[in-house]
């Protein structure tokens, strides 16, 4: 049974929509928010209650580091933004070349420990990390979430910070596919752009992901135009998501949609929906994206809008499409939704306290942010 919808929740606790939602066989997962934290133990109990209702729930978040890190309060450890470690690469301080890089690749895993085991230990599974955008200096919206401007440091610090991830049973996630940097605008609130033809994007910002192909568990497009290999955003391209990246580079993992509730994923060129203005219905962006090549369709911040009234319609219209032939479950998206499950046990909050591996990542963690005070 193919769950390709990852869905949020309204509060900190489930109420009895959530809970609804969370048992319909469609829904393969969470993806939780600020507005569902208040306080660690109240998180862990809230996922442990989730996991009851269904256990191979899928539960993510966006906590990167920097402004994107939900979990700031309550023992969890503030985590500096990517871009810290691109500057702690290019500085040697007086040593040998390459002794900056080195820090820096012992400091990416640092940081991928601390940021696996501190939300494993709460019960959450995913973190979307890492940021494999390159920082062109355009994109406000990514600029410090990035590792930096060259592609082969981007690729080496995501594949420490990966193996960091690792180290806790915590899979990856590496976005935005295949690159938001160049682009100016917000996909949150605008269409977006990025004119460069296809091999001068696979020569630079797609580079990371071709390098990492065997170490990515999971990719998330952008909601970005290229307009020179396709009229439509990557995320609801086939040319993007089956003949560049599964094709060309080899891509074996999961793919997430970026949120469907974005401006950029209801305003697509060459789609006209039934919504106002000839934008999509969320069901139509969820069709489009799966029908693309995601395997998984995040659809965000609507449990709170009018009691849930879009994720309800959604389910409903993904069981009619499946009923009238329009939409098939695919079990191999299914199984790679799977394979992003923990295989491990996490340490329990007060257990990882006292590990030592946690100890010393979190000393790695603190000289860096020293380093980058300095």
């Amino acid at each position: 049974m193919h769950a390709p919808l990852i869905i949020d929740i309204a509060g900190s606790t489930l109420d009895d929509k959530d809970r609804r939602r969370l048992i319909h066989p469609r829904v393969g997962g969470v993806i939780l928010f600020g507005r569902n934290w208040s306080g660690r133990a109240a998180l862990t109990r809230t996922i442990a209650e989730m996991k009851d209702l269904r256990p191979d729930l899928l539960v993510g978040v966006d906590h990167e580091g920097g402004r994107v890190q939900r979990f700031r309060e309550d023992g969890y450890t503030p985590l500096p933004a990517m871009r810290a470690l691109g500057q702690r690469w290019l500085r040697d301080d007086g040593g040998p070349p390459g002794t900056g890089a080195l820090q820096a690749m012992e400091a990416a895993t640092a940081i991928g420990h601390v940021l696996g085991a501190e939300l494993r230990a709460c019960g959450v599974d995913l973190s979307f990390t890492p940021v494999l955008d390159l920082d062109h200096g355009r994109s406000d919206v990514i600029g410090s979430r990035a590792f930096g401007r060259d592609a082969r440091m981007v690729t080496v610090l995501a594949r420490s910070l990966a193996l960091g991830l690792l180290q806790t049973g915590m899979a990856n996630c590496g976005k935005h596919f295949p690159g938001h940097g160049w682009a100016r605008a917000d996909t949150h609130v605008a269409s977006a752009t990025d004119e460069r033809s296809l091999d001068a994007i696979l020569a630079d910002d797609a580079l990371p992901y071709a390098q990492l192909s065997t170490c990515l568990r999971a990719v998330m497009p952008a909601h970005v135009i290229y307009p020179q290999v396709d009229t439509r955003p990557a995320g609801f391209s086939s040319v993007w998501l089956e003949d560049v990246l599964r094709d060309r580079l080899g891509f074996a993992g999961a793919v997430f949609s970026d949120d469907l509730g974005m401006a950029a994923a209801r305003r697509v060129p060459g789609l006209r929906g039934s919504g106002p203005d000839g934008e999509l219905t969320m069901p139509e962006a969820v069709m489009q994206a799966l029908q693309a090549g995601c395997d998984l369709a995040l659809v965000c911040n609507q449990s709170n809008v009018d009691g849930g009234r879009t994720l309800d319609a959604l389910l409903d219209a993904l069981d009619e499409a499946e009923d009238d032939g329009l939409w098939q479950p695919d079990p191999d998206s299914e199984d790679r939704r799977q394979r992003l499950l923990p295989q491990t046990a996490p340490l329990p909050w007060d257990e990882l306290m006292h590990d030592g591996d946690y100890q010393r990542a979190l000393e790695r963690v603190a000289q860096l942010a020293a380093d980058t005070r300095d």
